[in-house]
């Protein structure tokens, strides 16, 4: 019978890591028990009210906010860093089109980084420069994917436009109005960073090898992939689209319940209290959606929230970010598919950001496990094992 055997030293086991303290760090925090995130110090409310991502993007990197000649100086890093090699886009053009999305990001974006020199080298300076490239060229590649997979040639960055203007504008070869890039300029603010999430963390763990900055990215990637990660908003447009009818939300909820299924877009493993970023993204998902057209999608989700609270509030479960988030952008008139890609287009920063700070003192992660086989067992021999499996 396995017995769990205890190693030496001390150690505690949490499931999951759940609440371990990994790393110090000085980029941003969560408040799960108040509903709290500030970046740098910041709340984030205040950042997407006055803030726009590049601003952001400054403060996670350098630990304040920017001058007017800081801010300039490394808007025109990321302006001389969009365009990527190519061979990028003819590695995407021989994908499978029925690939998910996040595959072909992460493979252009592996593809990516072996056009980067001298990337093995270990030079925090120089590791910082290639980290801003990092941020610029996300959103060019996350771009082509949406484009190419559709059969459509990538479009060439606009040098006119901040970083989420140019990003609508090389996903859907038109220039956003200044509601749209404000629209995706929040969205991009609040989803830059949030602690030690499981992508964060993976990204972490492949730079304390001292690997390099694209391979942790891309392994970021991969994490953020999945559906309880970053595919959740896609989960909540299909279960929003399922319910259809308002009137039918309330039943729809209460029968997953009953059958304890997920209701996808609530509960966090950190907050136990209204995420911040739903409370911002709703307002934006009730505006968008009655101007699009598509405000039932935005009833169905306050019936949701309104069932789901009145059920599981005191439990501490709540809408999570996801929730609204994929309102705002089925209203954009952004595909599903693509929910993800974007994600990654703005967490890049935060992944850059907190790689570079963990490094620059670094220790490799190399966590244990809680050893539950036996101690000890003989070798048979091959020819005197029993048949365990048919």
């Amino acid at each position: 019978m396995a017995v769990q055997h205890k190693f030496t030293g001390h150690a505690e086991y949490s499931k999951g890591l759940d609440g371990v303290i990994a790393c110090e760090s000085k980029i941003g925090y969560v408040d799960g028990d108040q509903g709290w995130l500030i970046y740098g110090g910041i709340d984030i409310e205040d950042l997407a009210a006055l803030s726009n991502y590049e601003e952001s993007a400054c403060l996670a990197l350098y630990g304040r906010l920017p001058t007017q000649a800081e801010l300039d100086d490394f808007k025109k890093k990321l302006l001389a860093a969009r365009a990527v090699p190519g061979e990028v886009f003819d590695i995407l053009k021989k994908l499978p089109k029925n690939a998910h999305t996040m595959a072909w990001l992460r493979t252009g974006f592996s593809a990516l980084g072996c056009f980067v020199p001298n990337i093995d080298d270990f030079d925090l300076k120089y590791w910082t420069e290639v980290g801003i490239n990092q941020i610029a060229q996300m959103a060019t590649v996350a771009a082509a994917v949406g484009r190419i997979r559709k059969g459509l040639e990538p479009v060439d960055p606009d040098p006119s436009l901040d970083h989420a203007a140019n990003f609508l504008w090389m996903l859907n070869g038109k220039k956003p109005s200044a509601e749209e890039a404000k629209v995706m300029d929040v969205n991009l603010i609040l989803h830059l960073d949030h602690e030690m999430n499981a992508s964060t963390f993976t990204s972490m763990s492949t730079i304390s090898s001292l690997s390099d900055m694209y391979s942790a990215v891309v392994s970021g990637i991969g994490s953020l992939k999945g559906p309880l990660h970053g595919g959740a908003n896609e989960q909540v447009i299909k279960m929003l689209l399922e319910i259809g009818d308002p009137a039918k939300a309330e039943g729809y909820v209460k029968d997953k319940m009953a059958k304890k299924q997920k209701i996808m877009g609530f509960g966090h493993r950190v907050y136990k209290a209204y995420d911040p970023r739903a409370r911002i993204l709703r307002q934006y998902a009730e505006k968008w959606a009655k101007e699009k057209g598509l405000y039932y999608l935005f009833e169905s989700a306050d019936i949701v929230e309104k069932t789901v609270i009145e059920a599981l509030g005191k439990k501490g479960i709540f809408p999570n970010v996801d929730f609204y988030s994929g309102i705002v952008y089925y209203a954009m008139g952004i595909e599903t598919d693509m929910f993800t890609p974007i994600f990654a287009v703005s967490r890049i920063a935060g992944w850059v950001a907190r790689n570079l700070e963990y490094v620059a003192d670094n220790r490799i992660f190399r966590p244990r496990a809680l050893y539950t086989g036996p101690l000890k067992t003989d070798y048979v021999p091959i020819e005197q094992r029993e048949l365990v499996h048919a």
